[in-house]
């Protein structure tokens, strides 16, 4: 029997059916992405979506939210607990509009905000000049260290001093090593910022114990639900009791009206499946996996930012490779190992042709990868890599992919 969408629109029918395809024949290394569970797929899409529930539960502007009120709480009390937290909201669309809600509980325009640069590996929302957050605020930033690839907290408590930021964001989007909460704490303390960590993509090493957790030392956590925690694409904001009125008021009325109800159910139903046994398993496994890749790409010549990797994410310098990081990426892809192209530390090449790649292993290890596996991926990549203008090979090395992932094909 055809599905409803096949009956009332075979054009889209026809595209979800070739995405499934393609999720199923290839191997994902975007380290932001991952394979939800079927029942983190059905609360998608669910009826839930038929629903405005603007405000909170029991503070609802609309009628009919008593289930609603139910499925939010139910989600609200289930991340305070697995991230031991003393107040959670739930409602963010996603990330961007998490992380600008911190700006909106706790700076006025014109304030100055102390972030990680982009081509560090920050994000855009922590500061940077093309975002609103480097238009209404003043943005100071902080690096790596070029020798090292990590953070230098001297150098950070120094800018802090001379900047003397309202808020302090530690986290980003392409760190490979463990991030030192506690210190970033410290610092926090000395010039009296409200300190912000940034886990979007460690929440679900956070959550199985694979990662330290920032929750005794800041006073708000912003995250995504996917990634990591293998959830919908949606973000929650983890507070401290004292800050859960303006982090609330500021997601709404702030910055949005409505949640959207089926991915907030669809957040519980992650959340529930992150608080068992089995996904602490998991989590582990990603970094376990990540390391292994890191060591074969290692063994190949290849140049790791930092020298390897703490948790999920490899970034991945093709300097000495004489092949920029768009061309490499596009290669793997056509040989069915999707990554995405990256800038690396002290870059110079420009963003949309940089010198790095970003890989990483939550979507893989979902799948079921182990770290032996790891040794064959580590080889595609190097032959794909050298193999940017050799269609042939770059197919060939696809039909190997392709074999494995079907050996371990996403949830269903």
């Amino acid at each position: 029997m055809p599905s409803p969408i096949a009956v009332a629109d075979p054009q889209v029918a026809e595209l979800i059916d070739a995405e499934i395809v393609r999720q199923h024949d290839t191997l994902c290394l975007i380290p932001s992405e991952n394979h939800v569970s079927p029942a983190v797929l059905a609360a998608t899409g669910s009826v839930l979506t038929n629903k405005y529930s603007e405000g909170y539960a029991a503070r609802r502007y609309y009628q009919g939210n008593a289930v609603i009120d139910r499925v939010e709480t139910l989600a609200v009390d289930r991340a305070r607990a697995l991230f031991g937290v003393e107040h959670a909201n739930v409602q963010p669309l996603s990330g961007a509009p998490a992380n600008l809600a911190v700006y909106a509980a706790f700076l006025d325009p014109g304030d100055t905000v102390l972030g990680m640069a982009l081509d560090a590996g920050g994000h855009l929302t922590h500061g940077w000049g093309v975002s609103v957050t480097g238009k209404w605020f003043r943005a100071a930033r902080y690096g790596v260290r070029r020798d090292t690839g990590r953070i230098d907290l001297d150098e950070v408590r120094e800018i802090a001093l001379k900047e003397r930021p309202k808020l302090i964001w530690c986290g980003g989007t392409a760190i490979p090593r463990t991030i030192d909460f506690a210190g970033f704490a410290t610092i926090a303390e000395e010039v009296g910022a409200v300190l912000a960590a940034d886990v979007a993509h460690i929440a679900g090493l956070i959550a199985g114990g694979a990662h330290p957790s920032p929750t005794p030392h800041v006073d708000v956590i912003a995250t995504t639900t996917h990634k990591t925690l293998r959830g919908p694409r949606g973000a929650m904001l983890l507070t401290r009791e004292q800050h859960a009125r303006a982090i609330d008021r500021a997601v709404f009325p702030g910055l949005q009206g409505g949640p959207h109800d089926h991915t907030t159910a669809a957040i519980a139903v992650a959340l529930h499946e992150a608080a068992q046994p089995a996904f602490s398993t998991y989590a582990h496994a990603i970094v376990a996996n990540a390391v292994a890749l890191g060591e074969a790409l290692l063994a190949r010549g290849f140049d790791l930012v930092s020298g390897g990797t703490d948790n999920h994410l490899l970034l991945v310098d093709l300097t000495a490779k004489d092949v920029g990081g768009r061309v490499a990426a596009e290669a793997l892809e056509r040989a069915g190992l999707v990554g995405n192209y990256n800038a690396v530390p002290f870059d110079p090449r420009p963003p949309l042709d940089p010198s790095g790649i970003r890989i990483g292993t939550p979507a893989i290890t979902t799948r079921g990868l182990e770290p032996h596996h790891m040794t064959d991926l580590a080889r595609w990549i190097d032959d794909a890599v050298q193999a940017v203008e050799a269609p042939d090979t770059l197919d060939r090395i696809r039909g190997e992919v392709t074999e494995l992932a079907r050996a371990f094909p996403p949830p269903a």
